[in-house]
């Protein structure tokens, strides 16, 4: 695969570059994926399978805090990507710098308050019954690696804005390929259990900084920033934190969404349901690595195209990475609909979840092949810099529709409730993200071609 450099994604054809900037972000997506698929099939045989609902229950609040770091990343790479599209080398360099002071700042004192009320958020993101002391454990450990993570996910971003794929690719396979070697040898053959799991988490992120930093120490970047960057601009933190807010947004919904998932399946499954619901999500994360590697392959090319003022170019990627990622959306659905037993068994020996788990997972992924277009469509409008309608798009699926459904449909359905409201909600995203994306094609990017 041939070295891309910033200037680039302006000139070479968007089949072949959305490619290069994809496959490498796919990679990693799946090596990350991977990662917490086989650490919970390891946790899952190892330890039990009230180990893998611990961790489900710690997961949204160690990455809601790292996910300001991603945040902060994706909301400063949209500036730098259209800053290095304007040749505008001076802002690029400034906003990395902001980019690295907030994210310490906010995710130390957010880690800080975390462990100071643990037991107390543990307890509301459903670690209840035997699962409260397996997550108590983790949860503490966890949260020491979190500002690590934070640096990572922000400095990923970073790099790929730069046309740099395949360095991001090797920064996401550092944890993943280290966490489970260290998995190995801290739980099956020291046997610490979830503190080793913890452990081998935390230890993870912190070699994955390692690789990021000597990234941007190296000549392989084009952002050599100095102490005075690191000064907090109010003008570049705002619009930082304005594109930002959109990923952080979608985090605290989904922090919020397993809140409301973990105890609502509580109640009406027990211990069982939550395990099936750690198990689907486990699948979500990673059968759908190949579309948010498109996804994120297709943020910097909008973004510097954009910039660059060539709307035309624009268009083609965004027709081009719908009809991609709708194809691979297919596949996976295609996948998952036929093997979901299969799957089932690999995280667990437990009989009552093989039954239950496979007829979850279907309706979890009932309508996979559209959500292409919710992602894409998203995914431009944070891109270009327009933030209101990012945000907006972004939450529909989780905060405008499917919470609220989780909220009412168990209450006539039961259980299958809460299941059908997958589908549903995906369904109606996309019907609105896709009126939103055309109105937006033929308005701003068909009527500015000519100009």
């Amino acid at each position: 695969m041939s070295k891309i450099s910033s200037q680039d994604l302006g000139s070479q054809p968007i089949n072949k570059l959305l490619i290069k900037q994809a496959v490498p972000a796919s990679i990693g997506i799946l090596v990350m994926s991977l990662n917490i698929l086989v650490d919970t099939i390891f946790v899952g045989n190892w330890i039990g399978s009230i180990a893998i609902a611990a961790i489900n229950v710690v997961l949204p609040v160690s990455f809601f805090i790292a996910a300001l770091g991603m945040s902060i990343g994706i909301g400063g790479s949209s500036i730098i990507s259209r800053a290095l599209g304007a040749k505008n080398s001076n802002k690029a360099l400034q906003t990395f710098g902001n980019q690295i002071t907030l994210t310490l700042l906010l995710t130390i004192t957010l880690v800080v308050i975390g462990l100071s009320f643990k037991d107390s958020i543990i307890l509301s993101f459903g670690g209840k019954g035997a699962i409260f002391e397996p997550a108590k454990i983790y949860y503490t450990i966890v949260l020491y690696g979190v500002p690590f993570l934070a640096l990572c996910m922000m400095g990923n971003t970073v790099i790929r804005a730069e046309g740099k794929p395949k360095f991001a690719m090797y920064a996401m396979m550092i944890p993943s390929v280290s966490n489970l070697l260290l998995d190995y040898i801290l739980i099956n053959v020291l046997d610490y259990g979830m503190a080793g799991a913890a452990w081998a988490t935390s230890i993870s992120y912190i070699l994955c900084f390692v690789f990021i930093l000597w990234f941007f120490l190296s000549k392989h970047s084009e952002l050599k920033i100095n102490w005075a960057h690191f000064g907090l601009s109010r003008s570049l933190v705002s619009e930082i934190a304005s594109l930002g807010f959109v990923t952080l947004a979608r985090q605290a919904v989904v922090s919020i969404t397993y809140l409301f998932m973990n105890n609502i399946l509580f109640d009406l499954g027990g211990e069982v349901s939550v395990t099936s619901y750690a198990i689907v999500g486990r699948m979500l994360m990673f059968a759908m690595f190949p579309v948010l590697g498109l996804t994120q392959g297709f943020l910097p090319i909008a973004g510097f195209n954009y910039g660059a003022q060539n709307y035309k170019r624009v268009r083609e990627t965004i027709l081009t990475a719908i009809k991609y990622a709708m194809i691979m959306a297919t596949m996976v659905f295609v996948l998952l609909m036929v093997f979901p037993e299969e799957i089932t068994r690999m995280f667990t020996s437990d009989m009552e979840i093989i039954n239950k788990t496979p007829s979850d997972m279907r309706w979890v992924f009932a309508a996979t092949p559209i959500i292409a277009i919710q992602l894409i469509g998203a995914a431009y409008f944070q891109a270009i810099g327009k933030a209101t309608p990012a945000l907006l798009l972004t939450l529909l699926r989780q905060g405008l529709f499917f919470i609220p459904l989780i909220l009412i449909l168990p209450k006539f359905f039961g259980e299958l409730g809460v299941w059908v409201s997958f589908p549903i909600s995906d369904v109606l995203s996309t019907i609105v993200t896709a009126y939103f994306l055309n109105r937006e094609v033929r308005l701003n990017l068909i009527g500015k071609e000519g100009a």
